[in-house]
């Protein structure tokens, strides 16, 4: 059995994963497993020892989400701001006191989940109307109007308790619920304090009030107007909602992002049935159905054009706002909008397997992540709260001694100011609002982040190791010269090289196959066929052994290379082609000379990266001459030419031994082992042919100028956290000696319980706010 200690909603055993509602039922679970009882016994107890729901209403039959809950809504909740606190179905995080929120998947409904909001509203505003003539009453007697005059002060006392009561134990009743339950279960938190100093201002209200039907006649002066907290406690509860009610509201926002990627599949497809067209729901389309699409059609499912051309709309998944042509065998991506022209498409990846699902998968669980800067704040929560405790305890005591009368009234007022401003929901908010809003607004971009800790090591990389094949260029080689030797004709040295060279899926062996289909000419089939990473290719055509690749590769067993080839291959590097040589038998028969283009946006990439301060490595398997020639063309820092797939990973080993972190660009295949080694590996591609599921960073369109809008995405979320861990910090550091006292010996200044309750809730909000500017921040 496994123990997830991180949350204390969860136990593992085997492939089944159990959630519960507390930490009391995980312990009996637990303990009632290791004397050997066995799942069904223990789920089929009744707990009628204490108010949770039984055990099998909180488990989940395994890590693919099937739950066998009683509650309708099946959904997995988490806390935003405490990483694995999870359960099946609403409610509170134990450790934060926080409503959790559901876990956003392909499947919901995308309809914004709003029972909190609703239930905060509501409390909110009862507190408005009843509390309003309770502020009403004490603004007027702060302005020196002669109330007695108009109700005796008994009277009034025991209105304003008549007003607070419903307030404070109903609309502030999930603060005090959730207060309690933080001092039951040792985890101090933010209601810990609210409901300290509610119950501090009424609790004492309520003592005078009673101390006055004793004493009816100056007990401390209250038949005469008194000191009387009830609105304190009143105002308090409803500023706390009204901050509440913000934030909801406010992060709610937050999820815009995904619920925005919801919203790009459409709900039904036109399936082609024999000759008629029927409209199914999205579900049921499976992979070979045809499907047509017509303009201002949204593309169904992820597949591929086999009938008719159109330009598509891809801006909401890869971030390009021009369209792209699509014709006969090109890919379509799922979401994306059909413009000018119908056509016909053969579904091939449907339902949780389309580039949509596994975005939005990505995307929320990068939101769910934390960032390594998000310990200073959690070391900074787990003492603050018994530090307020501490510190408003410090403060009663000062003010009871040395403070002016009446003292006890005075002192508790100071020390409920305290406990109220430094509720720290605004610190722990600080870094996962951003990083939801952040890691949202790059996926509307085309740049999906892995985790939180992602977007903190990029904004620290300075080096950026780049492949060029497919990544500085077009990725879309073409032979563009075929130079025979010793007799041999063109189109044999093709025949016999895209022979070799069609069970190989490398963008070079592709081109020369493409060539020889161009000519029409027909390939032999390939014997033991093998491939060498950085090498080449080999196999057995028509009983002879041909090699085909570069110079090292072709003479690895003996053969050299004829001079006048090697003179030719050195002339067309220059050029900036590649060379590949062709081995028949024991003799070298000619090479082949294949032109992938740099890509147009390259060059203005390149200087943007440069702007940013980072230094760009190419590393290739190219040849010397070619690779001089693209990094000199693109302005590139350094460069690495001929190497094999290890030496790649040596060379990233190397800059990160520097002390160097480092940041690395390639296609996933032949870089794979250097994109394991960097710090942050970046997979290029486009659409359903990037492996989504594997990469810290996933670059839907294929190009650097994806990795300019990613360095751009860390740097704002990171500049972002650390402007919400200031305002935090600032908040407290400000407000609590301030609603302690220290500057009323100087300048008579004093923050009332209700400002301190003001002052909190705009904290939070202030964080949430802020973090929601990364929404419209710019990555061009």
């Amino acid at each position: 059995m496994q123990v997830d200690e991180s949350s204390p909603l969860r136990v593992v055993q085997g492939d089944q994963t159990y959630w519960f509602c507390s930490e009391h039922c995980r312990g009996v679970f637990r303990d009632r497993l290791a004397h050997g009882e066995s799942i069904a016994s223990i789920l089929g107890h009744d707990h009628s020892s204490h108010d949770h729901s039984s055990m099998a209403e909180h488990s989940a039959k395994t890590a693919a989400g099937a739950a066998s809950s009683k509650s309708p809504d099946q959904r997995i909740y988490y806390c935003p701001m405490d990483e694995g606190v999870e359960q099946i179905g609403p409610g509170h995080c134990p450790i934060c006191g926080m409503a959790l929120v559901p876990r956003l998947t392909p499947g919901d409904d995308t309809a914004e989940d709003n029972a909190e909001l609703s239930d905060m509203s509501r409390r909110f505003w009862v507190g408005v109307a009843l509390g309003a003539p309770l502020v009403l009453w004490d603004m007027l007697g702060m302005l020196g109007l002669a109330t007695e005059t108009w109700i005796s002060p008994a009277t009034s006392n025991w209105v304003e308790f008549l007003l607070a009561t419903p307030i404070v134990f109903w609309a502030g009743w999930p603060f005090l619920a959730r207060g309690a339950r933080s001092v039951v279960s040792r985890r101090l938190n933010m209601f810990t304090l609210i409901a300290m100093g509610v119950i501090a201002a009424y609790g004492y209200s309520l003592v005078e009030l009673i101390a006055s039907l004793v004493v009816p006649h100056g007990h401390d002066g209250l038949s005469a107007g008194g000191h009387l907290y009830f609105e304190s406690a009143a105002t308090i509860t409803v500023l706390v909602l009204l901050g509440q009610v913000l934030e909801l509201r406010a992060r709610g926002q937050t999820t815009a992002a995904i619920r925005e990627l919801f919203s790009l599949a459409p709900p039904v497809a036109r399936r082609i049935a024999g000759d008629r067209e029927v409209e199914v729901p999205l579900s049921q389309v499976a992979p070979g159905d045809l499907l047509r699409v017509r303009p201002g059609d949204k593309v169904p499912v992820d597949g591929a054009v086999i009938e008719g051309a159109s330009t598509i709309d891809e801006s909401m998944i890869t971030g390009e706002s021009m369209p792209v042509s699509k014709a006969a065998g090109d890919p379509v991506i799922g979401g994306t909008i059909n413009q000018s022209g119908a056509f016909v498409m053969r579904a091939e990846r449907v339902g949780d397997q389309t580039v949509l699902a596994q975005i939005v998968r990505l995307v929320a669980a990068a939101q769910m992540s934390r960032a390594p800067i998000q310990k200073v704040a959690d070391r900074v929560s787990a003492i603050f709260v018994p530090a307020v405790v501490a510190i408003a305890v410090l403060t009663f005591l000062i003010w009871l001694a040395v403070g002016s009368e009446p003292r006890l009234a005075v002192a508790l007022e100071r020390a409920v100011s305290v406990l109220i401003i430094a509720c720290p929901c605004a610190l722990g908010l600080a870094t996962p609002m951003s990083i939801t809003v952040g890691v949202g607004r790059g996926a509307r971009s085309g740049v999906l982040i892995r985790n939180a800790a992602v977007v903190e090591l990029m904004e620290q990389s300075r080096v950026l190791v780049i492949d060029k094949t497919g990544t500085l260029t077009e990725g879309r080689p073409k032979v563009v010269e075929i130079s025979p030797i010793d007799g041999a004709n063109r189109d044999e040295v093709l025949r016999l090289a895209a022979a070799v060279a069609r069970p190989s899926g490398h963008p070079l062996s592709r081109a020369i196959v493409a060539a020889a289909e161009e000519r029409k000419i027909a390939l032999p089939l390939t014997d033991a066929f093998e491939s060498t990473a950085g090498g080449g290719v080999s196999g057995m055509v028509e009983g002879q052994p041909i090699r085909l690749g570069d110079q090292r590769f072709v003479e690895s067993e003996g053969q050299s290379v004829p001079a006048p080839l090697l003179e030719q291959a050195e002339t067309l590097r220059r050029q900036g082609r590649t060379v590949t040589f062709v081995r028949a038998g024991q003799r070298t028969i000619g090479l082949l000379a294949i032109a992938d283009p740099i890509r147009e946006s390259s060059r203005a990439a390149i200087d943007a990266l440069h702007a940013l301060g980072l230094k760009i490595v190419m590393l290739t398997g190219d040849n010397e001459t070619t690779a001089r020639v693209v990094a000199q063309t693109l302005g590139i820092d350094e460069f690495k030419s001929g190497l094999r797939p290890q030496e790649k990973h040596d060379e990233v080993a190397r800059l990160r031994a520097q002390g160097q972190v480092v940041a690395m660009a390639g296609d996933g295949v032949n870089d794979a082992p250097a994109l394991a080694e960097a710090d942050i590996g970046i997979a290029m591609g486009t659409g359903s042919d990037v492996a989504i599921e594997t990469a810290d960073v996933t670059l839907l369109h294929g190009d650097l100028r994806g990795i300019v809008r990613a360095f751009l995405l860390s740097r704002a979320v990171m500049h972002n956290v650390r402007q919400n861990l200031f305002l935090a910090f600032v908040y407290d550091i400000i407000g609590i000696p301030i609603a302690a006292g220290v500057l009323y010996p100087v300048f008579g200044l004093v923050l009332r319980p209700a400002f301190a309750a003001l002052a909190m809730s705009l904290s939070s909000v202030s964080v949430v706010t802020n973090a929601l500017r990364l929404r419209h921040v710019r990555l061009d």
